[in-house]
């Protein structure tokens, strides 16, 4: 197993010069620079090409990227060029605000999901699971800003019950965009629990524990449950990695102070350093946490442990 996660780590090297590429990119592509997003009316010409050379414009891309990757390679991010503050200070200080609403996401998304899975598919194709289906396939087709404006405007505007944005109110803050964050999880994580789940409750061995006298409580939960936790598990990870990775939408809606609100400012204004160092370290964030995916894949189900361990078994003899 300490082979397959220091191989999953090394993949981060590639992945990691992929994106920073496409995003300097995509960068050099956008109409204006850093310069036209600070310089103020007053600037002379000859000041303008002094900021120019100070952020190295006059040179080409890829000098600019060897120069930023030389740095990284380093440990150094680089500093942003609008607000001269250390571009891995500014992610750390954002990155708490993330992880608190994607795991608020995940914790309401799961308590929510699982259970609704479970209960359309014991009673599969009757009223029930058609309105679990209905209700995922709304929840999987709605776009998120369309369903955080409807919050706002019901819950912040109208009814007055939760802030209209920040996270300066504690719990109360973070119920909005919790919620509106959760809903796809919810809708994928329900119809994928609900497609395994009638996999595995049509299973022999199934019938056998019903036969022997098992509880069912104890038939859905330990064995039903316990055979259809590695797609579900897989579609948490994913839903969470997403949160993780994409969260500019909600972020933006509710004026959250996170990572992807942090990108958006840093595009619009053109900075470069700090829009590739937000990447960099979201990129290696979705990459660790569909890395901890697989591991706990070993702990729900007892054949890919095996798995591993015959693995390394092997590659001792082999040695």
């Amino acid at each position: 197993m300490i082979r397959y996660v220091v191989r999953r780590i090394l993949w981060l090297i590639p992945v990691i010069i992929a994106v920073s590429f496409i995003v300097f990119l995509l960068m050099e592509l956008a109409p204006g620079t850093v310069v036209d997003a600070i310089q103020s009316d007053d600037m002379t010409t000859e000041q303008r090409e002094e900021l120019r050379r100070q952020y190295n414009l006059d040179k080409p891309m890829i000098y600019r990227y060897g120069l930023y990757m030389l740095n990284f390679a380093q440990g150094d991010l680089g500093v942003s060029q609008v607000s001269k503050l250390d571009v891995w200070d500014v992610f750390m200080t954002r990155l708490p605000n993330t992880l608190i609403l994607s795991f608020s996401s995940l914790i309401i998304g799961s308590a929510v999901s699982i259970p609704l899975g479970i209960f359309a598919a014991r009673r599969a194709g009757k009223l029930a699971d058609n309105a679990v289906t209905i209700f995922s396939l709304t929840g999987m087709s709605m776009p998120i800003f369309w369903l955080g404006l409807l919050l706002l405007l019901m819950f912040s505007y109208k009814l007055g019950l939760f802030p209209g944005g920040g996270n300066r109110e504690g719990i109360r803050s973070i119920v909005l965009p919790a919620i509106c964050g959760s809903l796809g999880m919810i809708a994928n994580t329900a119809r994928q629990t609900r497609s395994n789940m009638l996999e595995v409750l049509n299973a022999d061995f199934l019938r056998t524990a019903r036969a022997k006298g098992v509880p069912e409580k104890v038939v859905i939960r330990k064995h039903a449950l316990g055979n259809a936790w590695i797609p579900i598990l897989t579609t948490i990870g994913i839903g969470l990695a997403a949160q993780l990775a994409g969260s500019v939408v909600i972020e933006s809606v509710f004026a959250w102070p996170g990572i992807g609100r942090l990108a958006v400012e840093a595009v619009t204004q053109r900075d470069v350093t700090l829009v590739t160092g937000v990447v960099i370290m979201t990129s290696i964030l979705y990459v660790l946490v569909q890395l901890i995916v697989d591991l706990l894949y070993a702990f729900a189900d007892p054949r890919i442990k095996a798995q591993y361990i015959k693995y390394a078994k092997r590659r001792k003899r082999v040695v």
